[in-house]
């Protein structure tokens, strides 16, 4: 999750010019390198699984107590790391946030970007725990928290470097595997490491998705509070929003909302059972106490970079809810602001005028992801992801006149907050045709072409550095949801790519 960034937006032309040119050699690749990739996934196939257990069953969320270098479970996941790097040949060095293991000597060097943390979780969704690796509940799938971001891949870097080692391959540059600690929280230790320590001259990130990431959205974060102090008494008698709320944190897009409705009826109930009937993907419960409603309402977690892979529990809600007209109470704002300014859409279409896109990127993505209770009323947090196009200031000034007005039209908000990041674009990527060729022969995909992704990754702080995998090309990206898997095939697939790759960037 990235929530700052130094680097400014760039023009799509200098994005789409290189990238197009760097991908027209269609070559296999080497000899070497097919060999070394089978011989990973036919000698490593039960290790590299066995390898990702281990490193599962670390809870690494962040503790914001407590930073990772002085955390007992980040350090022991470190251990663990170490141990085996050790036993594959490999040798190790501990930076506090950052690991760096590596394979090989020389100024030259080839970097591996990946990280050791994780998103916070809710066991409760989970059939076995969600620092278990289950293998069993659904065939050919590995699930587990960091099964796919970002430990899968830090596992199959690690035997594919083991594999190159098994195999004598003569090497002119060093590989080195990083793994940073602070990836889903805090890149600030990360800047400051890179400050003294000289990073490779050639990077890849394994944390999004393939052919090869050239592109990522800004993060942005628009959070405002409808106050106890500007809400309106519900009419006597009348039905009202008594409680609403929803969500996770701030990069999932939220599984579950509830709201209670005060006063009301059963003809309330079912309005709102009839409305939701009609979103695709939602399930609903009611239950009553008198005459209080309550509804509970469940959709689909995903990434907050992908809203389209979800089904957003909080907008649906307030949709559902949109059966007859709500006094402006705490709640009863809340969900009069959601309708009328983001709706069920994903696009910031009904927010003023902010919505844009650009040719590469594709669109800003705008979904509201947290509804928490304050002291002082109910906080609204909505995460956005922007490609270039729009300067900074510009999209800021748009958010802030369309918060405006609907506060004419409706009541005050609190606590406004606008925290808009700039989009990055890697202009230079030499290694782009030997991905890109990797790509192609071991998925058999024809004229394969970088692409735009709406997350952050480490790939920002890296000379040259552009994502490549574990995700492929079409398939729901499970990082941050509660369903986080990675096939058994894929892990194999990619062990075979991040080998062939490795070799080739090495050799």
């Amino acid at each position: 999750m990235l929530k700052k960034t130094m680097l400014a937006s760039l023009l799509l032309a200098s994005l789409s010019l290189p990238a197009a040119a760097a991908t027209k050699s269609n070559s296999a690749p080497s000899d070497s390198a097919v060999k070394t990739a089978k011989y990973a996934a036919t000698t490593y196939r039960k290790d590299v699984v066995d390898t990702l257990a281990k490193l599962v069953s670390y809870n690494t969320v962040a503790d914001k107590a407590v930073p990772s270098d002085k955390n007992p479970v980040h350090i022991a996941f470190k251990e663990a790391l170490k141990l085996e790097a050790q036993r594959l040949g490999l040798d190790y060095t501990d930076h506090g946030w950052t690991v760096v293991i590596g394979l090989g000597n020389g100024s030259e060097r080839v970097g591996v970007i990946t990280h050791g943390d994780v998103q916070p979780v809710d066991p409760s969704k989970w059939k076995k725990s969600p620092f278990v690796l289950d293998r069993t509940s659904e065939p050919g799938k590995l699930l587990a928290r960091g099964a796919e971001d970002d430990k899968g891949p830090i596992a199959t870097a690690l035997y594919a470097m083991k594999a190159i080692k098994d195999k004598g391959l003569p090497l002119s540059k060093r590989i080195e595997l990083y793994v940073y600690m602070g990836e889903e929280s805090d890149w600030a230790p990360l800047v400051e490491f890179l400050k003294t320590h000289q990073p490779p001259q050639v990077n890849i990130t394994l944390d999004a998705e393939y052919p090869a990431v050239t592109a990522e959205k800004g993060y942005g974060t628009v959070a405002v509070t409808v106050p106890k102090a500007a809400a309106v008494a519900a009419p006597a008698g009348e039905p009202y929003v008594a409680e609403f709320g929803g969500g996770f944190f701030g990069s999932q897009i939220p599984e579950d909302a509830n709201a209670v409705i005060a006063n009301a009826t059963p003809e309330i109930e079912k309005a709102v059972r009839a409305r939701g009937a009609k979103q695709e993907g939602m399930q609903y419960s009611f239950s009553w106490q008198d005459s209080t409603l309550s509804i509970k309402a469940k959709g689909v977690s995903a990434h907050s970079s992908k809203p389209e892979d979800g089904v957003n529990a909080v907008s649906m809600l307030a949709d559902a809810l949109a059966v007859r007209p709500w006094a402006n109470t705490v709640a009863g704002g809340v969900v009069n602001f959601l309708n009328e300014m983001v709706g069920t859409g994903i696009y910031g279409e009904k927010f003023g005028s902010i919505a844009y896109r650009d040719s590469f990127m594709g669109p800003m993505s705008f979904a509201p992801t947290v509804i928490k209770q304050r002291e002082d009323g109910i906080e609204v947090s909505i995460n956005m992801r922007r490609p270039q196009g729009k300067s900074n200031e510009q999209l800021t000034k748009e958010v802030n006149e369309a918060l405006a007005q609907w506060q004419v039209r409706r009541l005050p908000l609190a606590n406004v907050t606008v925290r808009i990041s700039d989009p990055w674009v890697q202009k230079s990527a030499p290694q782009l045709p030997i991905l890109m060729n990797v790509f192609s022969y071991f998925t058999g995909m024809k004229n394969p072409q970088p692409v735009s992704v709406g997350g952050g990754t480490n790939s920002r702080l890296f000379p040259g550095a552009v994502s490549f995998g574990p995700a492929m090309p079409g398939k729901v990206y499970t990082g941050h949801s509660e369903h986080e898997f990675i096939t058994e095939k894929q892990l194999l697939l990619n062990l075979q790519m991040y080998t062939a790759v490795l070799v080739e960037l090495a050799k």
